[in-house]
């Protein structure tokens, strides 16, 4: 008979746990750069998500949280990915970075060569998942909203991208592919050919248009 009540205690338990397991927040950490950085600023993508989480009553189901720094590349992110994101044990990290990558290449001799960019990405995406996180990539948007394909950067870029569609594929991975809906956009609503002012500011970091154009995307990869 006790043996009965040890394991209906137990099962009680183990419901009762669960229950509470139910009702945790999803955590979701947005991982880049300073357009990510900047994303936290009010009317800045990630602070939209966090309102239209407000009107939808899901607060209690979502607690989202930026960890971007200006200037950063992958290289950078995997150096700081412990102290910035694993130890805050979200449930989503979604990955956008490759912009200063290409960008810093040009303008500051620096930026991450193309095989050592794959590396270092596959490095940050391998120790998330070893840590039972779900990951979604993003691959850089622009550096110029020339939509002819004349920016100086867009072979990089296209060619980075084409780097994270792959491994998106091959790994089964959440893809937000802004390079792509970034062009598409420009195709439709740049019709002469403007460098930046359509969803950017300064050809790269976001305007209002572009912040609720990202939210949009970043909001339908993680819901």
């Amino acid at each position: 008979m006790n043996g009965k009540f040890l394991w209906l205690g137990t099962f009680i338990a183990c419901l009762f746990l669960l229950s509470f397991r139910g009702d945790k927040k999803k955590k979701v950490v947005f991982f880049g750069d300073s357009i990510t950085q900047m994303g936290v600023d009010k009317d800045g993508y990630i602070d939209l998500i966090k309102q239209d989480i407000i009107r939808k009553g899901l607060s209690d189901k979502y607690d989202i949280v930026g960890a971007g720094i200006g200037g950063n590349k992958i290289y950078d992110l995997f150096l700081r990915m412990d102290k910035d994101v694993l130890e805050q044990h979200p449930d989503v990290v979604v990955i956008w970075v490759g912009v200063n990558d290409v960008w810093h290449k040009a303008s500051h001799g620096t930026g991450t060569d193309y095989d050592k960019f794959g590396k270092f990405y596959e490095a940050v995406v391998k120790k998330f998942q070893a840590n039972g996180i779900q990951v979604i990539l993003t691959t850089p948007a622009v550096i110029g909203e020339r939509n002819d394909y004349s920016n100086t950067q867009d072979g990089d870029l296209n060619m980075y991208s084409n780097w994270i569609r792959k491994y998106a594929a091959d790994n089964k991975l959440g893809l937000v592919d802004l390079r792509k809906t970034f062009h598409e956009y420009s195709v439709a609503n740049n019709p002469k050919n403007e460098e930046a002012g359509i969803l950017t500011t300064d050809r790269v970091h976001l305007n209002g248009k572009g912040n609720a154009f990202v939210a949009e995307q970043m909001w339908n990869a993680i819901k």
